[in-house]
């Protein structure tokens, strides 16, 4: 049976030192940095989703062993993971998964970690569920935690719920993080995809107070004339 050594043993075989001198300034790993101290191995993602399947059934618990490595890559590995054991299983499996996320949010700690887990395992948990957590997240003092918040709100955009994310839009419009205001804006850009009306609806009332990089992702597929009148604030 295969385990968490065995993952690492064959993503550690696959590290590249110049790819990961090049991810130590993409994910901004410097002092004061929102990466702070993270630590990479020098995997591109299609090479550690390219392992995923030789492990498709290792354990919860072996998984939860790679999510607390040190290196991003494993983090990141695990967290595929278990978007696909979640996809694939069954409700006490999907309870169990839910459970080691949201326990381990402090692992979870960079935006990609984040963009390609809460929705599929968060979002999607909570679709017919009470969604308090939610903004128990939203009020997290970790930056990660409350873009995890945002992000799972992305299951249910898709399936055309908006009020979850224009609720936290609404809550976290004057967060002091960057990587908040661009992730409300891509959700925003999400749902004016699907109904421009309601974006259009929020955008009137606030765009006027919200920071400019999140305008910037909220209108970034309007017709120019109309984003222009945003930017300009003649809307």
């Amino acid at each position: 049976m295969n385990t968490a050594k065995d993952v690492q043993n064959i993503l550690r075989e696959l590290a590249d030192p110049a790819i990961a001198e090049h991810a130590l300034r993409f994910f901004k790993t410097g002092k004061g940095e929102y990466g702070e101290g993270d630590c990479f191995l020098g995997i591109r993602v299609p090479v550690i989703r390219s392992q995923l399947k030789s492990f498709k059934n290792l354990s919860l618990t072996e998984i939860v062993k790679i999510l607390k490595s040190h290196y991003h890559e494993e983090r990141l590995f695990a967290l595929l993971l278990l978007v696909s054991q979640y996809s694939l299983g069954s409700v006490a499996n999907k309870d169990r998964i839910y459970k080691i996320y949201i326990d381990n949010t402090g692992y979870i700690n960079n935006w990609d970690l984040v963009d390609s887990s809460a929705s599929q395992i968060v979002g999607a948990y909570l679709e017919a569920r009470d969604r308090a957590v939610l903004y128990q997240l939203a009020a997290s003092d970790m930056l990660w935690e409350r873009r995890i918040a945002v992000i799972a709100c992305f299951y249910f955009i898709r399936l055309n719920d908006f009020i979850d994310i224009l609720k936290l839009a609404e809550l976290l419009i004057h967060d002091a993080e960057d990587l908040i205001h661009k992730a409300i804006g891509w959700m925003l850009r999400e749902v004016g995809k699907r109904n421009m009306d309601v974006e259009c609806h929020f955008l009137n009332k606030y765009y006027q107070g919200m920071p400019r990089v999140m305008l910037r992702y909220a209108i970034e597929k309007f017709p120019e004339k109309m984003r222009q009148q945003y930017l300009q604030g003649i809307k």
